[in-house]
């Protein structure tokens, strides 16, 4: 395969992130709807998006979905949160009208949003993320759209995600920083019955995670209700549905070097990545 060439009569669905979380992401959408092609590109070699403005997250977001449009993507998936809580709704907004009217791109905020409700009895939800997406509060303004009396309690976790990418996902080091911000949310609210993994690299760290919850707090990734949101829209819109098509192909780009891609991706991936190199 050449990352300047698109196969004949290929219209897959892109999966963008910043790098490598949004792959947590997309084998949960690739296991539950098998038959469709997808084309997953990283921006590794912009990454991190959490600690940049929304402007250049804008720009690089849609320099993304431009590329991705280019390979004939109908729609594009922004499985990264930092993207989705600060480039989506421009885009949606500003730039789909005139670059591609009759195309979709989806963020993975709004489908956690509007189902963490059915997660909570107590009404009160905790949420681990970067710091940018904390200080966007798209959270907050999602979920008070869908569940207006629900209190939710924000929590910044601005080292997990160099850990994770360190393949640290165990030792006295991880644990002090999973335990903190543990104990940072809980302490600002012991109502807390429901937490989104607002981040994804954070699934990685669940197993760390719950082992400093109390059994009856649920732990909510994002990665299965993204993936469900996708099949009941894709059901919803037999346009959209239509114009992707369905060969059961995977690709992986990077902006990064595709060996050191390749190494970290299959942890984030579950299996393993085959990647080529592309620039934006």
């Amino acid at each position: 395969m050449n990352g300047a060439t698109v196969m004949t009569n290929v219209q897959p669905i892109g999966v963008f992130d910043s790098g490598y979380g949004g792959l947590t992401v997309f084998r949960e959408i690739a296991a539950l709807l098998p038959e469709y092609d997808f084309l997953y590109l990283g921006d590794n070699a912009r990454t991190p998006y959490g600690t940049r403005s929304f402007e250049t997250v804008y720009h690089f977001t849609r320099d993304a979905v431009r590329w991705l449009f280019a390979r004939e993507c109908r729609l594009v998936i922004l499985a990264c949160n930092t993207a989705s809580a600060k480039a989506l709704r421009t885009i949606q907004q500003k730039d789909l009208p005139v670059l591609a009217p009759e195309r979709r791109v989806l963020g993975v905020i709004r489908p956690v949003a509007e189902r963490i409700g059915a997660y909570s009895k107590t009404g009160h939800v905790g949420l681990f993320a970067t710091a940018g997406t904390v200080r966007s509060e798209s959270y907050l303004i999602e979920i008070g759209k869908a569940f207006p009396s629900l209190t939710v309690i924000q929590e910044a976790c601005p080292l997990w995600v160099p850990l994770i990418e360190n393949n640290e996902l165990t030792g006295p080091g991880t644990e002090h920083f999973v335990r903190r911000h543990v104990e940072r949310l809980l302490g600002r609210d012991p109502a807390v019955d429901a937490i989104i993994l607002g981040c994804t690299h954070y699934p990685l760290l669940s197993a760390m995670i719950a082992r400093f919850l109390p059994a009856e707090i649920a732990l909510v990734s994002q990665g299965p209700i993204v993936a469900s949101a996708l099949a009941d829209y894709l059901r919803r819109h037999p346009e959209i549905a239509g114009a992707c098509s369905k060969g059961g192909r995977r690709e992986f780009f990077t902006t990064d070097d595709p060996e050191g891609f390749n190494r970290l991706a299959t942890l984030f991936y579950g299996s393993s990545v085959r990647s080529e190199k592309t620039d934006l």
